[in-house]
């Protein structure tokens, strides 16, 4: 069984991790996420670290629930606004979208993932396979619930997160190829959504909420791991 994770990784576009039955089979970084997908060949199933299912208004019970998960680890899940504020032009007009729509502006941090969460959503939309998940959800549940005690940018975190994947049988060689010049945290998040997507593929992988929310279109808005 094939399956490819992936997180977003800045101006190198994405990160992709590749295992097979559940362990380490190379890694994979392109511009363009469907491209990076389409080089993954045959695989069971993508989970990808970027908001893919966005409803009409309010905010997503998926990020309320991964919120409610992981405590101190909270801030790591950014509110998705509804779908028709990634339609306006420019910040100020999606912040007052935004307002108008949840009660709250949105943030110039997640206005700035536009370009990626379009990118994503639009291969999820052509694609059944692809998943949304979040990698530190998939970290605590590697960790039997506990949230990861430190920052995944800290030496400690990072450490953490490289041996809880370690234990789960995802060992990640000191020599990754393609994923060498990508952040640490980066390559870490990919690895986490990778074991998220085996879990999926394999019928195993839990969800956020419980209780499927479903946008306009009747698809699931959720987050697996």
């Amino acid at each position: 069984m094939h399956v490819l994770g992936v997180d977003a990784c800045g101006k190198q576009g994405w990160v992709g991790i590749r295992l097979k039955d559940g362990a380490y089979a190379g890694s994979l970084v392109d511009l363009r996420l469907e491209r990076l997908i389409e080089r993954a060949a045959e695989v069971d199933a993508v989970a990808v670290d970027m908001a893919l299912g966005l409803v009409e208004k309010g905010w997503r019970a998926a990020d309320r629930a991964a919120r409610a998960l992981l405590g101190a680890r909270r801030s790591s899940v950014f509110p998705v606004a509804p779908r028709l504020v990634w339609q306006e032009q420019d910040y100020g007009a999606a912040a007052g979208r935004c307002q108008e729509l949840t009660g709250n502006r949105l943030s110039q941090q997640a206005w700035a993932l536009k370009p990626k969460l379009l990118e994503a959503r639009a291969c999820w939309l052509a694609d059944e396979r692809i998943h949304e998940v979040h990698p530190e959800v998939s970290f605590s549940a590697l960790a039997g619930g506990v949230p990861p005690a430190y920052a995944k940018k800290t030496w400690r975190g990072q450490n953490q997160r490289r041996a809880l994947l370690a234990e789960a049988g995802l060992v990640l060689p000191d020599e990754l190829g393609e994923a060498d010049r990508v952040p640490v945290d980066d390559v870490l998040d990919a690895a986490a959504a990778a074991w998220s997507a085996h879990r999926i593929a394999l019928g195993a992988a839990k969800r956020l909420p419980e209780a499927p929310e479903r946008d306009a279109d009747g698809r699931v808005v959720e987050i697996r791991y």
